[in-house]
């Protein structure tokens, strides 16, 4: 039996704020301990090129770039101008915003991304930091929650760090580059020219960045680690701490454990006695601490508390660290499955990818609580990863919200950029009671049934447990029963039992517990109940994917519950996503395998799942009754109910009582006639639920609808907005497909639109579209000194301002001269806004471009000026006069022209269209920002229907 007592926390959160007085210690300031900022808002973003430096701002092309400290080029470097360039806050996916194309990846969304399309592969994000002298003997550090792909750091112009894959957290201490008191400039190169699964990635910096502040004697990242046991209704909680000392003496340093409730109130404390930590030396800590009537953190009651580690040094706080965790019992049996706090329970899982329709893998917090609160709605109660480390935000909803995890490791190996990985998720994650279950991988087809396979799983596993004993470890297969990655697993993971003899394997592996990691993988549309293969659309009724060797949901569910020692099943999976088109290519550009769509609306499929794993009384109708054109023709109807019997009637007519089997359902041919078709599910002889659908007119209008999630933050920022046509009765249309526009006024944003098509093309976002252009060939020309006019420039001598001379040689320094740049790229059209951004070398300079002197138009901007051009202005050449102060311009030109890359730039904007999205099947969605706490208004209008408007408001902020 594989038990486990399992002590179990939620996210590492940093805190800066101090611990309550009643805790019995010391206030301090937070300026004295830790401080976790984000710094997500106002960054610079502009996209640049896998192959050409010219339209990769030059980046890589200087001098001495990667041979000397500091000398980063480009963006990368303090005095490149990013003036020009779009100004956003994270998270951001920019891979929601290039268009589709039919050349592109399928399983990738069909999304201009990846390999084919360098122009849109580099992502470039750049953002100014002030960090005050005040902070100077701290450490600083910067972190990131993910970054997607292949992502490089630069502060103060020099080389941090790499980061290849897309799905870790990973930090950087900035601590001996930072410019005290001064600018200091975060600059990161992102790289999406590689993939790494086989599914829609994103592009960019798609989570939360994090600007961190310790003292040198602090818990070290990811240092605690908090495990409980349960002896009746008390807990026994064991709290670690590893204290790191990155100061240049030796410490003795004292460690204070204290266990707050939900409500703040101190359950428990302990005070460790003095240790010493070496300087650049770490040491670990443990505590054990009681906790009487501990309260369980469950799936109905998911309680969290808090562990407030304090770090004191000669009586002065040091560091101030909080977790979150729950105190619960775990336990992976191989006859029973799966326990929690000593109650048996059925995984009813859902394998997910990161997407959401409308804003990509940029998923807001409240986005993540969404997804999950769909999921739980549907019945589910576990949520596998799949296949990569989730964000850190998903985790935190899953351990409020009670939802089970199944975290999973990106790729199988031991080599060291991939133990580094593993060891990151798992430090990051062992503290979070929704984490029930460790994946070292998935379908790893060239080694999961080799001798290779079972070797790097038991090394992983054994690294795995080493971090955390308190979990067991999986892998998931495809094949290789027996041999290979499943022979050495602790829990086996079975994608597909079409693939596997599970039986056979339990006969031979008694000891080892069984999940169905995956299961189903059926194809259907969100409202559509007949194949129309040329739209990509499939019917929506649960068949299974294959002919043959293959199963549908209710199918595998079946057999899971007649294998009570199989602990359950996870569906392939919860929502639709970008890319994995089976079984089509383009020009579909989703998957259609979700039990929801791709904008969390339900699917029939996830129905009948609500009807076997939720047993609050249902009866749904799998099909609409709005069918004209199909008078008297047969129409398939299916009604899902977790009851003992169901009839459907029409008009009141009965068609029919059909006893149910509990895990199955029932099925009608009923001819096409307008009128209202009804389901009623029975239990004892008594009717428990009913559900209805009737024709419906023609669209007469437009209906919103508002569906906040749980603020659980406080936040309350996100409102999710379906949106629908009524008839004249009111009733919602679902086979409507307008095309509907968007407006929002007051203090919000749209940020995304969806309607769960698997092949619409429209849109995600609509924004502003910006262009960036730099100007090369920069030439200098000697001129009189104090001239005022523009001389004939065929006339003049032309030199490059930028070449190097040794000293001693070269021309002699100009009193005056007249700097000529060429336009690199386009221009612009007349339809979009031209502004050009230009340095201030010197008082009394003018400005000419394409031959017109525009120097009346300059303002100042930034560390520049800056020129909003007319549309009859020539963009192509610019020339700056400079009539005096010729030595001090030059050098000034010099200093910050990087080598000619960074003289002056064009940034054209083409202004966004109106937002706007076709209903599919009746339905569309809008997501919307809200911002501050005034109100804000959603307004949908669509040609020849009557508008729609609904208020929204963030709501107000209450103390926590």
């Amino acid at each position: 039996m594989l038990a486990l007592l399992v002590a179990l926390g939620s996210t590492s959160a940093l805190a800066g704020a101090a611990t309550p007085a009643a805790c019995g210690t010391r206030e301090a300031q937070p300026s004295q301990v830790r401080e976790r900022t984000n710094i997500d808002s106002g960054w610079r973003f502009a996209l640049g090129h896998a192959h050409d430096p010219a339209r990769d701002f030059g980046y890589g092309t200087a001098p001495f770039f990667f041979a000397k400290a500091g000398y980063g080029d480009g963006p990368a470097s303090p005095k490149f101008d990013d003036r020009a360039w779009r100004l956003l806050d994270l998270p951001h996916d920019w891979g929601v915003e290039v268009p589709f194309d039919p050349k592109a990846e399928a399983n990738h969304g069909s999304r201009a991304i990846g390999p084919g399309f360098p122009e849109h592969n580099i992502g470039w994000y750049r953002k100014s930091l002030v960090i005050p002298e005040s902070d100077r003997g701290r450490r600083i550090g910067v972190e990131f929650d993910g970054v997607f792909r292949d992502s490089v750091v630069w502060f103060n112009g020099h080389y941090i760090g790499r980061q290849p894959s897309g799905y870790g957290s990973f930090r950087h201490d900035l601590t001996d580059y930072v410019n005290y008191g001064g600018p200091n400039f975060l600059v990161v190169r992102v790289d999406t020219s590689t993939f790494e699964g086989w599914f829609y990635e994103g592009a960019g910096i798609y989570r939360h960045v994090w600007l961190n502040k310790t003292d040198p004697l602090h818990v070290a990242p990811s240092g605690t680690f908090v495990t409980s046991t349960v002896n009746g209704t008390d807990a026994s909680v064991t709290a670690r701490a590893t204290i790191a000392n990155e100061d240049e003496r030796d410490h003795v340093f004292t460690v204070e454990q204290v266990i707050l409730s939900p409500a703040g109130k101190p359950l428990a404390r302990i005070s460790l006695p003095p240790q010493t930590v070496a300087k650049g030396e770490k040491v670990e800590t443990s505590a054990d601490l009681a906790v009487p009537n501990a309260a369980l953190w469950s799936l109905e009651t998911p309680v969290l508390h808090q562990l407030v580690t304090t770090v004191r040094d000669e009586e002065r706080i040091r560091d101030r660290y909080v977790t979150s965790f729950g105190v619960r019992t775990i336990r992976w049996d191989p006859q029973s499955g799966f326990w929690l706090n000593g109650r048996n329970i059925r995984l009813q899982g859902t394998n997910n990818h990161q997407d959401h329709a409308g804003i990509g893998v940029a998923l807001p917090d409240e986005m993540q609580v969404y997804r999950l609160e769909r999921l739980k709605a549907m019945g589910a109660n576990a949520y596998r990863a799949s296949h990569h480390p989730p964000t850190p935000e998903m985790l935190d909803a899953a351990d409020r919200l009670g939802m089970l995890v199944i975290d999973e490791n990106r790729m199988m190996g031991t080599a060291p950029e991939l133990r580094d990985q593993l060891d990151r998720m798992v430090l990051r994650d062992r503290n979070h009671p929704s984490v029930i279950l460790w994946s070292v991988g998935n379908e790893e087809w060239a080694i999961e049934g080799n001798a290779l396979g079972a070797r790097l799983n038991r090394l992983m596993q054994a690294r795995v447990t080493e971090l955390d004993p308190t979990r067991p470890v999986s892998a998931a297969t495809s094949g290789g029963d027996q041999v290979g990655i499943s022979s050495t697993t602790q829990v086996a993971g079975f994608n597909y039992r079409a693939q596997h003899d599970a039986d056979a394997y339990h006969k031979a592996f008694p000891n080892v517990p069984i999940v169905m990691t995956e299961e189903g993988a059926t194809t259907t549309t969100r409202g559509i109940y007949f194949d129309d293969r040329e739209n990509v659309h499939l019917s929506a009724f649960d068949r299974p994917p294959r002919p043959t060797g293959s199963s549908s949901i209710e199918q595998g569910w079946r057999a899971v519950v007649e294998r009570p020692w199989m602990a359950g099943m996870f569906v392939w999976t919860g929502f639709d996503y970008r890319g994995e088109t089976t079984p089509f290519g383009w020009p579909a550009i989703s998957s259609q395998f979700g039990m929801l769509d791709t904008t969390g609306l339900f699917k029939d499929s996830a129905y009948y799942l609500k009807s076997v794993w939720s047993a609050e009384p249902l009866a749904h109708i799998a099909g609409h009754w709005t069918w004209p054109g199909r008078e008297g023709r047969a129409i398939p109807i299916w009604v899902y109910a977790n009851a003992e019997e169901v009839e459907l009637t029409l008009d009141g007519r009965s068609l029919g009582r059909h006893v149910l089997d509990p895990a199955g359902h029932a099925e009608w041919q009923v001819s096409y006639a307008p009128g209202v078709l009804a389901a009623t599910a029975f239990r004892a002889g008594k009717p428990i639920a009913t559900d209805r659908v009737e024709t419906t007119g023609a669209q007469k209008s437009l209906a919103l609808s508002v569906e906040r999630p749980s603020d659980l933050d406080g936040d309350g920022d996100i409102a999710v907005v379906a949106v629908s046509a009524r008839d004249a009765n009111g009733r919602s249309v679902p086979i409507a497909d307008n095309d509907v526009a968007f407006t929002v006024t007051g203090a919000a944003e749209i940020i995304g639109v969806g309607n769960g098509d698997p092949g619409s093309h429209e849109p995600d976002r609509f924004g502003d579209r910006y262009a960036i252009a730099g100007f090369s060939d920069w030439e200098l020309a000697d001129v009189p000194a104090g001239s005022m006019v523009l001389p004939a420039t065929a006339a003049l001598a032309w030199r490059d301002p930028f070449r190097w001379y040794p000293p001693g040689s070269g021309p002699k320094t100009p009193d005056a001269f007249v700097l000529r740049g060429r336009l690199q790229g386009s221009a612009g059209g007349s339809q979009e806004r031209r502004t050009l951004f230009l340095p201030s070398l010197a008082e009394g300079q003018r400005i000419f471009v394409g031959g017109r002197e525009l120097t009346a138009l300059a303002k100042p901007s930034g560390r520049g000026l800056s020129v909003v051009l007319d549309e009859a202005a020539r963009a192509e050449e610019v020339i700056l006069l400079l009539p005096s102060s010729g030595a001090a311009a030059l050098a000034r030109l010099q200093d910050i022209g990087l080598n000619g890359r960074n003289v002056a730039s064009l940034q054209s904007v083409t202004p966004a269209e109106t937002w706007h999205r076709r209903l599919f099947s009746g339905h569309a969605q809008v997501i919307v920002r809200l911002g501050g706490d005034r109100h804000a208004r959603l307004t949908a209008t669509a040609a020849g229907l009557e508008s729609a408007s609904v208020a929204l408001r963030r709501p107000s902020k209450e103390p926590r």
